[in-house]
């Protein structure tokens, strides 16, 4: 059950997401991404994000990482407070290498210089890259972009981790490691929004789940309550479309 006492990190209060498509059509061209979307994120809780693809959830996170402005209402994230988006490759340097672009990374989410350094050994071991470590971006898959951003995130210290399906990228080592660390950092203080189609991930690491659909929130509630509704959802549609 969420304390409402704990302090409130991230708030979204009525927020609106449109763009014009510049298409003449009986609507004015405008396409409605995020419809009214409100809600308040704790300190040391994660929400799970689920719904189908196309439905604004990583326009949502890009929201709450302040990459886009909402058309309307507002998101506030609490001063002092750091969020950052882990999706695949987004913000790297694909010039320098692994280590460089860990480095810099750290150092923008609040490190100075030497604390990044002294979290690069950390990060080399865990991310699994091996030698690539120093090797360009540019030369990286995508499943070593996504252990690269994972790892950096979690080995500095982000105060909001926002997680877009990154844990359903890698190998499955990898994977179960990430999900490990991630349990282990969701019982202490970390705070976390998670985007995922992989329910059972979602299951084992949210407190609550917030089900989007067409830009809407379905519900937001506990999560076993919200997956199962959701699920029963999508299998009904199943049905129907048979």
């Amino acid at each position: 059950m969420m304390d409402d006492n704990r302090a409130i990190m991230l708030e979204m209060d009525s927020v609106y997401l449109s763009y014009h498509s510049g298409k003449k059509t009986f609507d004015d061209g405008t396409h409605h991404v995020l419809h009214d979307v409100s809600l308040r994120l704790y300190e040391g809780e994660s929400l799970g994000v689920i719904g189908r693809n196309g439905v604004g959830k990583t326009t949502m996170l890009r929201l709450m990482a302040g990459i886009l402005a909402p058309t309307g209402g507002a998101v506030d994230l609490t001063p002092g407070k750091s969020a950052s988006l882990l999706t695949l490759g987004l913000g790297f340097k694909q010039d320098l290498s692994g280590r460089d672009n860990a480095l810099l990374s750290a150092m923008l989410q609040g490190s100075t210089r030497k604390q990044a350094e002294a979290f690069l050994d950390e990060i080399h071991e865990f991310s699994d890259l091996g030698d690539s470590f120093f090797l360009p971006v540019k030369t990286y898959s995508s499943g070593m972009r996504a252990r690269l951003a994972f790892t950096t995130a979690l080995m500095t210290h982000v105060d909001i981790l926002l997680i877009d399906e990154i844990l359903s990228v890698g190998d499955a080592h990898f994977r179960g490691k990430a999900l490990s660390a991630m349990k282990n950092r969701i019982t202490g203080d970390q705070t976390v929004v998670f985007v995922s189609h992989i329910l059972e991930q979602v299951k084992q690491l949210c407190d609550r789940v917030l089900w989007l659909d067409r830009g809407r929130i379905v519900a937001l509630g506990g999560a076993q309550e919200v997956i199962e509704s959701y699920t029963t959802a999508v299998n009904k549609e199943r049905e129907v479309a048979q």
